[in-house]
């Protein structure tokens, strides 16, 4: 999975999906807000991100809840103008959680500035009169992907992402299911090994404790690989397990065994059909998923389960922002608030 040039149109996955529509067919501004990036998209009904912009989510010391909002204000006004200000048909947004739903105030673990931020109230405020959805972005990534991508003409697809964190989102029978809170299919805080190390949450042994990118890197480097580095990533980690480093390979084996186990899991108690995985670390490709596959195969022993498929994630970095525009398009399916 590439990553997309940093603005202008975007054609992949261009013609994923097209359907039949007026050529006339206003777009949905897609927002997709995470730890590491801000990404704004202009996104056409057939899953085409038309135009595209991005830049690295300010988090340093001097970042507060309003000068965020006005970075995200202007990547929008940008966007949108050099498009050349066309109608819209709704604004969809993908945040980091957790958050209040389907209010949308926002406190994403990984962007501290933000606490009990009003993000549906401020984008509503901006854009008069058009529909404003905001979901948890995991849970975006995941709906693109049952819309638009790997997942398409299955019922029962569990979406993942794979990052600085760990998220996830649960379409069953083809719809979108939500729970009580909004936060269903939150896979990130299964709990893989109750002894394992603590985690974000306040919990211990959560899947995202041990197969976050940052989590990753920490166990490495405690392990010899690259010490004191500070700006060693999960990425250099990944590079580092394709050349045999022994320790970056362990590393990898270790995030996948802890994902292959909380899939497993995840299938026993939802029968899933297809569960596809995004995300930074995800495209450390076989070194991730073949111990991932070799876990869920150890422990997905019931045959209903046996039958689950897992792939990657088929949208590339664009899945939360065309999820983001489903939440406007195929409301009948993913969107179950207002």
């Amino acid at each position: 999975m590439s990553e997309p040039a940093e603005r202008g149109v975007m054609t992949e996955p261009a013609e994923r999906g097209v359907m039949t529509e007026p050529a006339d067919r206003p777009p949905a501004l897609a927002i997709d807000i995470g730890g590491t990036k801000m990404a704004v998209g202009l996104v056409e009904f057939g899953g085409r991100v038309a135009a595209y912009d991005r830049i690295s989510t300010p988090n340093g010391d001097g970042v507060d809840a309003e000068g965020l909002w006005r970075t995200l204000e202007s990547l929008l006004g940008k966007l949108v103008a050099d498009a050349g200000n066309p109608p819209l048909a709704g604004v969809g947004v993908g945040c980091g959680g957790p958050m209040t739903w389907p209010d949308a105030e926002v406190s994403p673990l990984n962007i501290p500035a933000w606490r009990a931020f009003p993000l549906r109230e401020r984008l509503r405020a901006r854009y008069a009169g058009l529909p404003v959805r905001v979901h948890n972005d995991a849970i975006c990534v995941a709906v693109g992907e049952h819309w638009r991508g790997a997942g398409r003409g299955r019922d029962n697809v569990l979406g993942m992402v794979v990052s600085t964190g760990v998220g996830g989102g649960l379409v069953l029978n083809g719809h979108l299911i939500d729970g009580a809170s909004g936060n269903a299919g939150h896979i990130g805080h299964v709990v893989v090994d109750p002894e394992g190390p603590p985690c974000v949450c306040g919990g211990r042994g959560c899947l995202e404790a041990i197969a976050r990118g940052p989590g990753l890197v920490a166990w490495a480097q405690s392990e010899g690989w690259r010490p004191g580095q500070a700006d060693a990533t999960g990425v250099d980690l990944a590079d580092d397990a394709r050349r045999g480093h022994p320790v970056a390979e362990s590393a990898m084996r270790r995030a996948g065994r802890a994902l292959g186990i909380a899939i497993a899991s995840a299938t026993h108690l939802c029968d899933l059909e297809t569960v596809a995985i995004g995300g930074g670390l995800s495209q450390a490709g076989a070194m991730l998923f073949d111990p991932l596959e070799e876990a869920l195969r150890r422990h997905a022993r019931m045959e209903f389960a046996r039958q689950v498929q897992v792939v990657p994630a088929s949208l590339g970095q664009t899945s939360g922002l065309i999820g983001a525009a489903a939440l406007i398009f195929a409301g009948d399916r993913y969107w179950n608030a207002d």
